[in-house]
């Protein structure tokens, strides 16, 4: 990257979750589930980090670009602290389809496991199992509960994220008209907390001539975002402006806007990346976007879960520690450690970034 991108400091996606696990089924497993170890040592700030960690990033799904450049730098952090890092998961994003890994990595003993969760819940049960065994769980971009792991590392504050895609579809539609989402899976935790930011946002006065008239869900697989983009537009013909928040799924929807008639009517915006959104900037089918450094995240991911294992944070509120070339960071409430600021990539600054 040319030069430093702000990071979003909210909760974050982009990949998603979704799947056939019910209410009872996540119950039953919890209750069956060892409880996590007891009361953890006292942290201390100034331990070195132990060599030889090993380091597992698991993401909602393999070969999504997001994870792919987080997990790339989660991972070179790894080599920075000596230890040993690889990503490991599910091709595709559902609910229980990160259990069997998260056991896997049990097995193989790593010292912490970094994971995006694809339901905040169905991933409990073997985490907990995991920390029972003296592993560390940071989770990223997308939580767990908070008793499936020890720190949470947010892009941003669901709250800023949510509010803040509103706000800049809404000054690209000059605040009038109808809009749609199109989301990732129905069950993505970071995915509808903003959602529900996002819709607060629309009750303020300044947004009385827009409404939302559908959330629709892609999956975050390509061909499905493509379908429900289509499906929206025939829907909803007179549709101002789409957000979605997510980069599978802003990707399939500036493809099918390039090549129709809705090209400069329809106006997208929600979360993507430079490299991956350049061409639909520069042929004028997106205005604006915006993201964190999703490189960031899996690096200062890496470096929390070092941290976490080498006993300088236990995860309490408070707490700090260092993270490469990142620097120094504290552990806020419930654990989580925010990344930073939001940029918005338009033609005038896209090309500074590459990633």
């Amino acid at each position: 990257m040319k030069r430093p991108i702000a990071l979003l400091a909210g909760l974050a996606l982009l990949a998603t979750a979704c799947g056939g696990t019910t209410r009872s089924d996540v119950a039953a497993q919890q209750s069956a589930a060892p409880a996590a170890s007891s009361a953890p040592a006292a942290a201390d700030p100034n331990a070195p980090i132990k060599p030889g960690l090993k380091i597992a990033f698991l993401p909602k799904q393999v070969n999504n670009p997001y994870f792919t450049i987080a997990d790339r730098d989660g991972v070179a952090a790894t080599k920075e602290f000596g230890g040993e890092g690889k990503e490991v998961g599910p091709s595709e994003a559902s609910a229980s389809s990160q259990v069997s890994y998260i056991n896997t990595l049990i097995q193989q003993k790593q010292d912490a496991i970094v994971i995006s969760a694809n339901d905040p819940n169905a991933v409990v049960p073997a985490l907990k199992q995991a920390m029972a065994a003296g592993i560390k769980v940071v989770s990223y971009d997308s939580d767990t509960a908070k008793d499936g792991r020890h720190v949470f590392v947010n892009q941003a504050s669901a709250e800023d994220l949510g509010r803040t895609q509103v706000q800049l579809l809404a000054e690209q539609i000059g605040h009038q008209g109808r809009i749609a989402v199109l989301s990732a899976t129905p069950n993505a935790t970071n995915q509808n907390t903003w959602i529900e930011f996002m819709k607060d946002e629309l009750t303020k006065p300044e947004y009385e001539d827009m409404e939302l008239v559908k959330v629709a869900y892609g999956n975050d697989d390509d061909q499905k975002s493509f379908t429900e983009t289509q499906g929206l537009l025939r829907s909803y013909p007179d549709l101002a402006g789409i957000i979605s928040p997510t980069t599978v799924g802003i990707a399939a929807a500036a493809r099918y806007l390039s090549d129709s008639d809705f090209k400069g009517k329809v106006k997208l915006t929600g979360l993507g990346t430079p490299n991956q959104l350049r061409a639909f900037v520069k042929d004028g089918t997106i205005e604006g976007f915006e993201l964190w450094n999703p490189g960031d995240l899996g690096y200062l991911a890496g470096w929390a879960a070092a941290a976490l294992a080498s006993g300088q944070i236990t995860g309490a509120e408070g707490e700090r520690f260092k993270a490469g070339k990142l620097g120094e960071y504290t552990v806020g409430a419930g654990g989580e450690v925010l990344l930073g600021k939001p940029t918005v990539f338009d033609a005038k600054n896209i090309d500074d970034f590459d990633f």
